[in-house]
């Protein structure tokens, strides 16, 4: 059902979000990509301006909460080139597979995601998209396209698929116009959308893509991320750390920052650290792990998420994460979400969703068509 809200209230680095524990500021990285400096200027963020810890997103993007002066924030975020755009910064939403030009896929489609990223921003209009709008783009290992984005890319053997919703439209634009293509397509949204702030809302998708299969096929939903020593084509090695319940204390980020290598926030609220010499990467894992993250591909803590909860959200009847980090089950092959009330932000698109009640929890089987909002 399309919305009723006739303006955008979600969050970013200029227009923040007054929640229960303070201002809120949610930070836009396109494909989840972060250098370590950015990174250590959000960490100073957290630690000096926020409460303390960074929360990993839904969409590969971070927030830091309880942010006592927006404008320093703002000016800190600028200056360690994480906002090059004042007018469309809450509409660079872009997952892109995490492993892509490192390890595996048909393509490396980092480059696209950083053509998406410079053309939405060239267009003027794009600037009305809204917060809540994303884009996907995947390099053929189908890890993003099952997420289901508004508009995404999907590599194939032979082409390019182009996704609405997470469904293939059986339309196949050219490699060099793919780019062309998303962006044609958020445009028709605009044009559209009426009060709807997503593609799933419209009672068509073939109002954007007239040659568009409303009932294509979509993709596996992946609920957990890649984790532990992955080796990269190159002979090098990605760390994929899982950052229990995606809060990530400004403390643990800087020794983070200090392994100096590219980082990737992944769309599983987790953190791949890239680059490294087989050396590095051993050292890296012995001093991350006892802070906190999470190598262990067998780790309970791959099988839960939840929303805010309390205390940092005022709709939310019970504090979710002390309750999710309580449940932790080694055996569990289900993952499960706890969330504090009906909105069931962040919900993934596969295993259970856990409601809060007030006293106690109404499960639900299916997170089907109940993600709502980041984180």
């Amino acid at each position: 059902m399309p919305r009723t809200r006739d303006t955008d209230a979600c969050p970013g680095a200029l227009q923040v979000h007054q929640a229960a524990d303070g201002a809120l500021v949610r930070v836009r990285l396109p494909g989840g990509m972060i250098t370590a400096d950015q990174l250590a200027a959000l960490t100073a963020v957290a630690g000096g301006l926020g409460s303390g810890t960074l929360e990993l997103t839904v969409r590969g993007n971070v927030q830091v909460r309880g942010i006592t002066d927006v404008t320093a924030a703002a000016a800190a975020i600028a200056g360690a080139g994480l906002l090059p755009s004042a007018t469309h910064e809450r509409v660079r939403n872009i997952v892109a597979s995490p492993l892509s030009g490192r390890a595996g896929g048909r393509a490396d489609v980092r480059g696209w995601v950083g053509d998406l990223d410079a053309a939405i921003r060239a267009e003027p209009r794009l600037a009305e998209l809204g917060g809540r709008f994303w884009f996907s783009v995947d390099d053929g290992r189908a890890d993003v396209s099952g997420l289901g984005a508004d508009v995404g890319a999907q590599v194939l053997d032979d082409g390019v698929a182009l996704l609405l919703a997470g469904r293939d439209t059986g339309v196949r634009p050219d490699a060099d116009g793919v780019i062309e293509a998303l962006v044609a397509v958020a445009l028709r949204f605009l044009e559209v959308r009426g009060k709807a702030w997503r593609v799933n809302e419209l009672a068509d998708v073939r109002v954007l893509l007239p040659a568009a299969d409303p009932r294509g096929p979509t993709f596996p939903v992946r609920t957990g991320p890649p984790v532990g020593w992955i080796g990269q084509d190159d002979g090098r090695v990605t760390l994929g750390a899982a950052v229990p319940l995606g809060v990530l204390p400004a403390r643990v980020a800087e020794y983070l920052v200090a392994v100096q290598a590219p980082l990737v926030v992944t769309p599983w609220r987790s953190v791949l650290i890239c680059d490294l010499d087989e050396a590095v990467a051993d050292a890296a894992v012995r001093v991350l792990a006892p802070v906190g993250l999470v190598f262990d591909e067998n780790s309970p803590w791959l099988t839960v998420s939840a929303c805010t909860g309390r205390p940092g959200c005022a709709h939310s009847v019970a504090d979710v994460r002390a309750d999710a980090a309580r449940s932790l089950d080694p055996d569990s092959t289900v993952h499960r979400h706890f969330v504090g009330c009906e909105r069931a932000c962040g919900s993934p698109l596969a295993g259970e969703v856990l409601v809060a009640t007030g006293d106690g929890y109404r499960l639900e089987r299916s997170a089907a068509g109940r993600r709502r909002d980041e984180p």
